[in-house]
């Protein structure tokens, strides 16, 4: 099945000169699907248009809100259907500054971080540009926006999969995401979150794709790193504290290291000043974060008390930090716990 998300307004207007149209058709066509429309939906385009492309192969979106849910606090979880049948998530969360999407850019994970749903089954495929901007379009329409009032400021890409492992799809989605004919995201509003595949920051540097770079670090050295993130056997803290100065020096963006805080594993004020010490240097924050417990995983967050403790211990050696606002505890907020829920997992 070929998506016709997956297609830039000039690679539009190309295909459908093709098939004997003038450009405004694209236009039209474009316009439709980035209003979140699926290609039978799109009213003001011939209907023997729309069944060509059909019977072509093509889709619209490729992709479906399967089922949503609203947290008390407004957050929104969804799961979006792809043309395979497989199930994807997404979550909206409303912000005082604008409203964010948190977007999967892989169908399952390879990386197999031990706190973490995603990974549990392994990774099932890559998502393609136009699905994961099918999933930014369908939010945005479900929200009241449209192309032209975007109910979405910010996008992150911190769900399912691991962005680097698909990069040239992940760059693709951020270009049509970014595109001034699109829904036009700033790229400072677009935020990237890596498990630790530096490859993709090299690439980013070369591709001029300076969106705000999230390493997810989780531990103060490699020992336990190691234990929680089997992907540190190849690229360890040096090389992630390097790799992230390197992005800086290139882009003058700030980093932000996230910390998943795990009761009696990394939360000690030991592991606070270690973690002070290997981040000192270079303009960068730590986002430290509140873990949602998962039950096959059976790792569980610090109290409350540990997570103020951690955070004073840090700011009291000079370093950037907050902690970030849970969202949406009540509907399986974290990536991969609603997926596995809905089938039955």
């Amino acid at each position: 099945m070929k998506i016709l998300a997956d297609y830039s307004l000039e690679e539009l207007k190309k295909l459908l000169a093709d098939y004997g149209e003038k450009p405004f058709r694209a236009l039209q066509l474009y316009e439709g699907l980035h209003s979140g429309k699926e290609l039978s939906e799109i009213s003001n385009i011939p209907k023997s248009l729309a069944d060509k492309l059909a019977a072509e192969g093509f889709a619209g979106l490729g992709v479906t809100i399967r089922e949503k849910l609203t947290s008390k606090d407004g957050t929104v979880k969804y799961l979006y259907e792809l043309n395979d049948g497989n199930i994807i998530e997404g979550v909206f969360m409303r912000y005082k500054y604008g409203n964010t999407l948190c977007v999967s850019t892989q169908v399952g994970c390879r990386m197999n971080c031990a706190f973490c749903a995603s990974g549990l089954d392994g990774l099932i495929r890559n998502l393609s540009a136009g699905e994961m901007l099918a999933e930014v379009l369908l939010a945005n329409a479900d929200n009241g926006g449209n192309l032209k009032t975007r109910a979405i400021t910010n996008v992150v890409l911190m769900g399912s999969g691991e962005p680097f492992d698909n990069y040239d799809n992940t760059a693709r989605f951020l270009r049509l995401l970014n595109s001034g004919e699109g829904l036009n995201i700033g790229i400072r509003n677009i935020s990237l979150s890596t498990c630790g595949l530096l490859e993709g920051v090299d690439k980013l540097i070369e591709d001029k794709l300076y969106v705000t770079l999230t390493f997810s670090l989780h531990a103060s050295n490699d020992i336990i790193r190691e234990k929680l993130m089997p992907i540190n056997k190849a690229y360890g803290i040096d090389k992630i504290i390097s790799a992230a100065k390197r992005y800086f020096e290139a882009t003058g963006r700030r980093v932000i290291f996230e910390y998943s805080l795990i009761r009696g594993v990394n939360d000690s004020l030991i592991h606070a000043k270690e973690l002070a010490a290997r981040v000192k240097g270079f303009p960068s924050h730590i986002n430290l974060i509140v873990l949602n417990y998962v039950k096959e995983k059976g790792l569980k967050g610090a109290d409350s008390a540990t997570t103020k403790a951690f955070l004073e211990c840090l700011t009291d050696e000079g370093i950037s930090a907050t902690i970030r606002r849970t969202m949406g505890e009540d509907i399986d907020g974290a990536c991969g716990q609603l997926r596995r829920s809905y089938l039955g997992k």
